[in-house]
C-alpha cells in the first residue's frame, strides 16, 4: 500500500515537473517569437520609426465629398533637410515638383521651366502623403499602436488634425505596402499604394 502511494505521488510530481518545464519553454518561445527573417513585431516597428531616407513611387487616391482624384507621385526623402515629390500622372500636371530644402519650399514645373520659391514656409512638415510625416505622427501620439495579420504589420496613429492613419508593412520584405488616412468620421480620405519603395534606416 505504501509503495502504491509513493508511486502515485512520484508520478504526480513527475507530471507537474514536466508541465512546469513545458510552460517555461512555451512562454520563453512565445516571448521571443520572431517574424520574417528573425525579427519581432516590435523590432519591425522600431525599424520603420528609424527610417532616415527613402525613395518611393506611390499611387494616391484622394476622396472628398464631391470628387475623387488619382495621382502617381515619385517621392524622395533625405533626412529632415531635404525631400521632394514629383507628379508623374495624370499627364496634365505631370512634371510638377515640390522640393523642400531646409526652410525653402520650391514648386516647379519641369515641363514648362517655371519655378516659385517660398522662404520659411510654415507648413513644410504638414504633407500628409509623406512616410516621414506618418513616422513623426506615430512618435508624437501617445495612443499610437500596432497590430498584425498573418502577412502584414499594421501601425496606427492619429495626428493633430484628427486624421486616423494606418500604415501596412509587409512582414517578409519589411517595407510599406499601403497607407490609409481616414477623417474623424472614419471615412477613407486618402489611400496610398506603394508601387516601389526603397528605405534606409
Amino acid at each position: 500500500m505504501k509503495n502504491k502511494k509513493i508511486i502515485i505521488i512520484g508520478s504526480l510530481v513527475f507530471v507537474i515537473l514536466i508541465f512546469i518545464f513545458f510552460m517555461i519553454f512555451y512562454l520563453d518561445t512565445a516571448k521571443n517569437f520572431k517574424i520574417g527573417n528573425n525579427i519581432t513585431s516590435q523590432e519591425l516597428v522600431d525599424k520603420i520609426l528609424k527610417i532616415n531616407s527613402y525613395e518611393a513611387t506611390i499611387e494616391v487616391d484622394i476622396k472628398s465629398n464631391k470628387n475623387e482624384n488619382k495621382y502617381v507621385i515619385k517621392q524622395k526623402y533625405n533626412g529632415t533637410n531635404e525631400n521632394s515629390q514629383e507628379v508623374l500622372e495624370p499627364t496634365n500636371i505631370a512634371g510638377v515638383k515640390i522640393t523642400k530644402k531646409e526652410n525653402t519650399l520650391t514648386i516647379e514645373n519641369t515641363n514648362l521651366n517655371l519655378v516659385s520659391m517660398f522662404e520659411n514656409y510654415q507648413y513644410l512638415s504638414s504633407n500628409q502623403l509623406d512616410l516621414n510625416t506618418f513616422i513623426e505622427d506615430y512618435k508624437n501620439d501617445d495612443k499610437s499602436s500596432y497590430g498584425e495579420t498573418r502577412e502584414e504589420l499594421v501601425m496606427r496613429t492619429t495626428n493633430e488634425q484628427k486624421l486616423i492613419k494606418s500604415l501596412y508593412i509587409n512582414k517578409e520584405t519589411r517595407k510599406p505596402v499601403k497607407m490609409e488616412i481616414e477623417d474623424a468620421n472614419k471615412k477613407t480620405a486618402v489611400y496610398i499604394l506603394y508601387r516601389e519603395v526603397s528605405v534606409n534606416s
